[in-house]
Formats: C-alpha cells, sequence, structure tokens
C-alpha cells in the first residue's frame, strides 16, 4: 500500500512540476510576444512628430516680407503697366519673401537678396499687423540682411545651436511661398556644411522651400532658428527635393555686425586664390600630406600680399597655423579676421616651403586683372622649347617694373602643345616644374635637362593671373 502511494506522489508532483514549467513557458511566451509586438502609438509618434504645438509656439515669430520700387521715368510699356502702383504712389511691388524676429523690439532677419533694390520695405505679422521697415544693413556675400519695425513686444524666435544639429534629424520651414503666408512644411537634414563654392556652408534639407521661403527660419524640433532658407538647387526654380539654408551661427556673427555698424568688415590679403589644381599638387609633391592649400591665381596691386612678398603661383598652405584646406576655406580664415590684423602664413613655392608676415587690410570691391598685352620686349630669344610649342623671351625693363618683383620669360609664340593648352604670346613663364626662370638663359638651362617627350610643367602668369599647366610634348 505504502508503495502505491509513494508511486501515485511521485507521479502528482510529476505533473505539478509539468504544470509550472509549462505555465512558465507560456507566461514567457506571452512576454516576448509583447515585447515583439509593434506599438502602433509609440511607433508613430518617434518616426513621425507632431509639429502642431511647436508650430504655434513659434508661428507668430515668422514674418512676411514684401518690397517696391519706385517707377522709373519714361513711358510706361503693356509690361510695366501690368505692375499696379501703390495708391498715392510712384511705388511698384518688388518682390516678396519671409523673416523673422530677432527681438521683441523689432529687429528682423531675412536675406540680402529679398530687400535688395528696394526702395521700402513692409512687414507683415501674424496678427495682420504690417509696419515699414528701416533697413539696418546687408551682407551680399553671406546673403544676411537685418531691418528693424517700430515695435515693442513682439513674439521672438530663440536661437538654436548648429553643433548640436544632425543630419537626419526633423527640421520646420516657415515662410511665405509664392505669397503663400504662414506655410509650413517639415523634412530632414540632408547634409551638413554643404559646399557651394560660396563665402558660407550650408545645411542642406529635403523640406520644401519655394520662392517667397527666402529668409524663412529653418527651426529644429527643440523650437529654435538652426538656419535661414536661403537657396533651392533645382533645374525648374522650383522645389525638387534639395533646399539650402545659413546656418544661424553664421547669420548671428553677420547680423551683430550689421547692427554695430551697418556694414560687415572683414580681413583683405589682396589675393585671387583657387583650389590647388591636382597636377600641380602631384608636380610639388603636395598630395604627400592631408594639407590641400589655396593657389594665388592673382596678387592684387599694393594690396597686403605683394607688400609681404607673395607672388602669383604660390600655395598657401596655412594661416597662423591652421591648415587652409582649399579657396573657400582661405577666403573665410581671411574674411573672419579684423582689419589691421597680423597673420602668419606658410607658402609652398613651386615646391619650396616658405614663410610670410602681413597685416590685414580691409577688403573692399574686387580688382579686375588687368589683361593688357604687354610691351614688345627686348634682348634675347629662345626656341628651345620647340618640342612643347614654345618660343620665348627676355622680360623687357618696363615689363619687370610692372611685374614687381615677379620675373619669368614671355612667350612670343605659340602652336602645338602651348597653343592647345591656351597658351597665347603675351603670357610670361615664371617657372618650369619646380625651377624659377628669372630669364631665358635660366630657361634655357632647365629645359635642356627634359625629356622632349614628356609633358611640360610650367606656371605661367598672364596679367596679373596666374596658372598651372602641362603642356603636351609635339608627337
Amino acid at each position: 500500500m505504502s508503495s502505491s502511494v509513494s508511486v501515485l506522489a511521485a507521479a502528482r508532483s510529476r505533473y505539478a512540476f509539468l504544470q509550472l514549467a509549462t505555465g512558465f513557458l507560456g507566461a514567457t511566451a506571452m512576454f516576448l510576444a509583447a515585447l515583439l509586438m509593434p506599438q502602433p502609438g509609440h511607433a508613430q509618434g518617434r518616426e513621425l512628430p507632431d509639429f502642431a504645438d511647436l508650430v504655434e509656439r513659434v508661428g507668430p515669430a515668422v514674418v512676411n516680407i514684401r518690397t517696391t520700387e519706385r517707377t522709373p521715368d519714361g513711358p510706361r510699356t503693356p509690361f510695366r503697366r501690368r505692375s499696379p502702383t501703390l495708391q498715392g504712389s510712384d511705388e511698384v511691388p518688388r518682390g516678396e519673401g519671409s523673416g523673422f524676429i530677432l527681438s521683441a523690439d523689432g529687429y528682423v532677419m531675412t536675406n540680402a537678396h529679398v530687400i535688395e533694390g528696394a526702395t521700402e520695405v513692409y512687414v507683415t505679422l501674424t496678427d495682420k499687423r504690417e509696419f515699414k521697415a528701416k533697413i539696418v544693413g546687408a551682407d551680399e556675400r553671406t546673403d544676411v540682411a537685418l531691418v528693424k519695425i517700430e515695435a515693442t513686444g513682439l513674439p521672438l524666435l530663440r536661437i538654436g545651436d548648429v553643433n548640436r544639429l544632425r543630419v537626419g534629424e526633423w527640421v520646420v520651414a516657415i515662410g511665405s511661398p509664392f505669397g503663400l503666408e504662414n506655410t509650413v512644411t517639415a523634412g530632414i537634414v540632408s547634409a551638413k556644411q554643404r559646399e557651394t563654392g560660396s563665402d558660407i556652408s550650408f545645411i542642406q534639407t529635403d523640406v520644401a522651400v519655394n520662392p517667397g521661403n527666402s529668409g524663412g527660419p529653418l527651426i529644429n524640433i527643440r523650437g529654435e532658428a538652426v538656419g535661414i532658407n536661403s537657396q533651392i538647387l533645382s533645374p525648374v526654380g522650383s522645389f525638387v527635393g534639395i533646399s539650402l539654408a545659413i546656418p544661424i551661427d553664421e547669420a548671428m556673427r553677420i547680423a551683430d555686425q550689421l547692427k554695430a555698424t551697418g556694414r560687415v568688415v572683414r580681413g583683405y590679403l589682396g589675393i585671387q586664390p583657387t583650389d590647388v589644381p591636382r597636377e600641380l599638387a602631384e608636380e610639388y609633391g603636395l598630395n604627400k600630406s592631408k594639407t590641400k592649400g589655396a593657389f594665388v591665381r592673382q596678387v592684387v596691386p599694393g594690396a597686403p600680399a605683394e607688400k609681404a612678398g607673395i607672388q602669383p603661383g604660390d600655395v598657401v598652405l596655412s594661416v597662423n597655423g591652421k591648415a587652409v584646406d582649399g579657396a573657400v576655406d582661405l577666403r573665410r580664415t581671411l574674411g573672419a579676421l579684423k582689419p589691421g590684423s597680423s597673420v602668419s602664413l606658410q607658402i609652398s613655392r613651386r615646391g619650396k616651403l616658405m614663410e610670410f608676415k602681413s597685416n590685414l587690410g580691409e577688403m573692399s570691391p574686387q580688382v579686375v586683372a588687368n589683361n593688357e598685352r604687354p610691351p614688345e620686349a627686348e634682348g634675347r630669344s629662345s626656341t628651345s622649347a620647340k618640342a612643347w610649342g614654345l618660343t620665348v623671351t627676355n622680360l623687357s625693363e618696363a615689363e619687370r617694373q610692372a611685374a614687381r618683383g615677379v620675373s619669368g620669360v614671355r612667350i612670343t609664340a605659340v602652336a602645338a602643345g602651348a597653343e592647345a593648352v591656351g597658351l597665347r604670346a603675351g603670357d610670361v613663364i615664371l617657372a618650369v616644374g619646380t625651377a624659377d626662370v628669372a630669364d631665358v638663359k635660366q630657361f634655357d638651362a632647365v629645359i635642356s635637362k627634359l625629356d622632349k617627350a614628356r609633358p611640360l610643367p610650367v606656371t605661367v602668369l598672364r596679367g596679373e593671373w596666374a596658372q598651372f599647366l602641362r603642356i603636351p610634348a609635339t608627337k
């Protein structure tokens, strides 16, 4: 009897254990299923945020800007008759854009191109109040402008930190595309520091931006302005997926100067830089380091660069110890410094490292290069470079004086390879490869050591503009 009881007890124990194990496994399966099951509300909230509260909070700080211009004198053409004149004035509509309020006392930021050429600027708030604005200043290089309206207690946008902005982050644009005021569009940051050859790098987004959005804010999900919508890249003139915004830190730096003095002051060295050609980097060994540098195409007469001894054909490698990443980087670095600042420049001249110091001037309108043909040369001529289609001669005394310290030989005739790469009579060869050539004798000495079947590397000066070329040999 006792044995049968013990067997029954053991059976009950096994059954209980199985029940417990089964229950445990079932609970575990349900728990895992709950974890893996999609949560529509939460997932949707993370992927597609609701911008309604954000727009309601920051929208009143975004304004519409319209501009007018005076009707020019003279008879009205059919086109001018279609432009309605404002009642009681000779003003006609010029354009429309957007802006946003920076301070409660009425400072408004927008694009320089929105107010360019305007006689009058009008700012309309979301509550439909309209003010005539005063232009405080505009900076064409960065496309930033500041205007002022006479009002107090205005809503304003907080300024965000561009450094915290991440590619893929949600952003919102508010503006007046095609005159449709307070239009809201959203998208993501597609890229930061997008280069277009401008004096600034841009924030690229896929936010729908169209004509009229210019000057409006790009806003992050915290409701802060992180940029000014400025440009679109499009073959048709309207949005196709690529919008560019000026980073707000750069815009605020410009706005502070405009507010203080009405203009932007930039340091000026007096050179026209371009990116270093690949062939030149290979010839001078510049491609062996990460430093890219900037090639000096022109040195403006009388500018700080000329006084410091910098010459066309030099390559600027660093400014005050900071490596130069290209022509745009050099322009920005110098422009950010104040006139009168002392700068140290590391230069590569035909592969030789040199150090220069200069005191910057103040940037002024661009000087146009003098491309007039130089006077007839004097002295010895050379045809030793016929393999490349070159005939050269010594510079005249007048040319040497006009060159202000730059020496070389002048081309008197071109054919074959020299003609094919665009050289012409009057151009001045400063160097062959890494060797400077001060006269025909030195030019001949360098040429005599070269393989006549290989391209000839030369640094050439035309007027005040330098260029590096490889002249193919005649086959």
